[in-house]
């Protein structure tokens, strides 16, 4: 059996972890063993960090939102309540873009949401 040699893909792969640990301090972006370790590393936390971004940005979303009602006298969980029955289907992220960008258009829809809850029954 012919005897198979590898330097060819063995430093194609070396070269590409290297590359990747180009900036990092130290013997990180020069000593592959410990490359490797830095980038395996540094790939588990962007996958995490992808997903929790998502949770991040949605939770910024809520206290954009819950800031921009306050003014008008409700909180968050009953104006979300009151886009459920007035029947307004805009997500958190353009609610708290208009929030804090349309403060006129954002009062607008506050409005509307205040006439959709009906009035507390007195006591």
């Amino acid at each position: 059996m012919a005897r198979v040699k590898r330097g060819v893909p063995g430093r194609a792969r070396r070269k590409k972890v290297l590359a990747m640990a180009a900036g990092y301090r130290g013997r990180a972006s020069e000593v592959y063993s410990v490359a490797l370790e830095k980038v395996e590393k540094a790939l588990r936390y962007a996958y995490r960090d992808r997903r929790n971004k998502k949770r991040d940005f949605r939770s910024l979303w809520i206290q954009r939102i819950n800031a921009g009602v306050r003014p008008h006298g409700m909180t968050y969980s009953q104006f979300q309540h009151g886009l459920k029955l007035a029947g307004i289907s805009l997500d958190r992220k353009i609610l708290s873009d208009l929030a804090t960008r349309e403060p006129e258009s954002f009062k607008t829809i506050v409005e509307q949401v205040k006439a959709a809850i009906p009035a507390k029954a007195a006591v």
